[in-house]
């Protein structure tokens, strides 16, 4: 398997077995919208690392960037777990295979399952905290003015946006989740569902609590 561009500004793409193996995965199961937005989220977090001055394990970092998004793809439309989850728990299954430590194993799985949780991450392994941003960069533009017109534009230049992204990703998320619509409750992936189906009804944390089986 011929592996991405190698470098982009000074960004290293992993070209170890692991991440090998991890990127082929993903070719095999998701789509090529899901393949280039991982690796510009890679891309965005290691970036993030490079201005902060953070240390990490590009390896540890790059599966995270592979799995974030496994939940997503067709092989878990049936799960009744959150995506993240999946994804968290593909990675695990993947990295132990590879013999590695079970403390490594866990940054991995902890920057993944909270990916889409917002004040958490950054208080946590860098691993984690730099998956958050290159996710939430990629995909709501969070944090984009801290990268430079050349950075973005080289990333984007080897990993392209589809000229439908926007759209095309609250497609793919609509499309994971619309069959567990419960495993979006208190997090923002009901959003998805709200958008797209007129009809969708959110779970209200308010009226769980009014009618809870207690008195008072």
């Amino acid at each position: 398997m011929t592996m991405p561009s190698s470098n982009i500004l000074g960004v290293r793409i992993p070209d170890s077995t692991i991440a090998r193996e991890a990127t082929q995965l993903l070719r095999d199961t998701g789509s090529d919208l899901l393949f280039q937005h991982s690796m510009r989220v890679y891309c965005w977090a290691a970036l993030t690392a490079k201005h902060k001055g953070l240390s990490f394990d590009p390896e540890l970092l790059y599966a995270g960037a592979m799995f974030h998004d496994l939940g997503l793809t067709a092989r878990f439309h049936a799960s009744a777990l959150r995506f993240e989850v999946d994804g968290a728990n593909a990675a695990r299954d993947f990295l132990k295979s590879h013999g590695i430590p079970e403390t490594d194993v866990h940054k991995v799985w902890t920057a993944i399952a909270l990916h889409t949780t917002p004040g958490i991450p950054q208080f946590l392994h860098p691993e984690a905290a730099l998956l958050h941003v290159g996710a939430g960069m990629d995909v709501a533009g969070r944090s984009y003015d801290q990268f430079t017109d050349e950075e973005r534009e080289a990333v984007v230049a080897a990993y392209p946006r589809e000229a439908a992204f926007k759209r095309d990703i609250i497609d793919a998320f609509h499309e994971a989740l619309k069959d567990r619509p419960a495993t979006t409750f208190g997090t923002f992936n009901d959003d998805f569902l709200a958008f797209k189906d007129a009809s969708f009804q959110r779970v209200d944390m308010c009226s769980i609590i009014l009618n809870s089986p207690w008195a008072t």
